[in-house]
């Protein structure tokens, strides 16, 4: 996507050196726009664990690189299986909610199952992270292909009038590798010149709304307002939201989502006030093993999140303490939003309601998973 008119994703090999990735640093975000090396697992670890990457899709690419980069520094060594499945198992290890984390490491780890040449494992784990990478992109330009109906839907009901999103977080192409999930129909529709604006919740504590999602829309060109997170309920009230729409990190096998923290209250908000609530992602992020929405891990992260704040000053970026410092926190990254308050899931392999059968149905429909 967009970058001060220039294309960019948020992963790619660098083109000389072999040992080499970049990422968008998202932590210096929007304040800087800096670019990261990776040349190790372990620079891959630290890359999701400081969250310079994030986002369900991204984290499960990154990590992909992770076990490439990890097989061309120890090309030719005789261990070198042994050795990426430790680096696999640390990787998996990282971000405990978003499944496409595991699902990419254990997608790219199936390359050297069975008997495969030492000399060939770099250069064919390489090839993978690629392919990888790519194939998400496709995901989410699927994403975007199959969600953009509703907002056209939208559109022509209101006669051509603005049609108002709701999103939360950051589910655009910072959190994938391009297009986003969430943000794809969106950017879809402001290229098919569908009058259109984003209600933009500033999503406390990292404040990912305000930080990554008001910087891609704004540099693609959408219009938007960025909002306190607790003012969607009142938006939604008062006939000024359309349709919300969220990402994913993980989904059950009955249709719960798993989402930044936040999201379960803007859905018994668009309850409560009859306006569809949907959720987007690739169908990686099911989980076919989870069937209780309450047993998916929640992360839980540091309280530094909640009583420190960045932004710009006079003097430059800075951090400030924004509570006292002995106050006991609770920093939960995640909730989960039941099924019963879902409109429907916006996958890559189309529509589907948040129900077991129809969700099993798609995936079977799609040869993805087979009892």
């Amino acid at each position: 996507m967009n970058i001060a008119g220039r294309h960019y994703r948020s992963i790619w090999p660098d083109e000389e050196e072999r040992s080499l990735v970049w990422v968008i640093d998202q932590r210096k975000l929007p304040f800087s726009f800096e670019q990261m090396p990776l040349r190790s697992a372990d620079d891959v670890i630290f890359a999701i664990n400081s969250m310079a990457v994030r986002g369900a899709p991204l984290i499960g690419v990154t990590a992909a690189w992770g076990i490439a980069l990890s097989a061309i520094r120890n090309q030719g060594d005789r261990e070198i299986k042994e050795k990426l499945r430790a680096d696999a198992e640390r990787l998996k290890a990282t971000r405990p909610t978003a499944v496409n984390l595991a699902w990419a490491v254990d997608r790219i780890m199936g390359v050297i199952d069975g008997d495969v040449a030492v000399a060939d494992i770099a250069d064919l784990l390489r090839q993978a992270a690629i392919d990888i990478c790519d194939e998400e992109v496709e995901r989410c330009r699927h994403t975007g292909i199959v969600g953009l109906p509703l907002i056209e839907e939208i559109s022509r009901r209101k006669g051509g009038e603005k049609v108002n999103i709701l999103t939360h977080c950051n589910a655009g192409w910072l959190a994938t590798v391009d297009y986003g999930t969430a943000l794809a129909p969106v950017y879809m529709a402001h290229d098919k010149g569908i009058d259109l604006h984003v209600w933009v919740d500033e999503t406390r504590p990292r404040n990912q709304g305000a930080r990554l999602t008001a910087f891609e829309l704004g540099n693609h060109g959408v219009p938007y307002t960025l909002i306190p997170d607790n003012t969607g309920g009142h938006l939604m009230q008062h006939g000024m939201v359309d349709i919300v729409i969220v990402g994913c990190d993980r989904a059950t096998i009955n249709g719960d989502v798993a989402n930044k923290i936040g999201t379960y209250l803007k859905a018994l908000a668009a309850s409560d006030n009859n306006i569809p609530f949907y959720s987007a992602f690739p169908v990686s992020s099911f989980d076919t093993d989870i069937e209780n929405y309450l047993d998916i891990p929640v992360e839980e992260r540091d309280s530094s999140e909640v009583k420190m704040m960045e932004g710009v000053g006079a003097n430059g970026t800075t951090i400030v303490r924004i509570y006292p410092d002995d106050a006991s926190v609770a920093n939960f990254g995640f909730d989960v939003t039941p099924a019963r308050l879902i409109t429907g899931l916006i996958t890559d392999r189309g529509i589907c309601r948040p129900e077991r059968n129809a969700i099993e149905n798609l995936l079977f429909r799609n040869n993805i998973w087979k009892e």
